[in-house]
């Protein structure tokens, strides 16, 4: 096999191995409603903000 094809096979496990991260992402990211979500950044705010003193 010629290291062209090795190349662009690997190029293409590559990218299939990130398109399903990201769907896995987007699912999880999705199945919070909104009130989960405005918890969750006034958590994270809360927590900057002790960071920060």
């Amino acid at each position: 096999m010629r290291w062209w094809k090795v190349l662009g096979l690997a190029a293409f496990a590559g990218v299939a191995a990130t398109g399903v991260v990201i769907a896995r992402a987007e699912r999880r990211r999705r199945t919070y409603t909104p009130d989960q979500i405005r918890t969750r950044l006034r958590e994270r705010h809360a927590e900057a903000v002790r960071g920060e003193r």
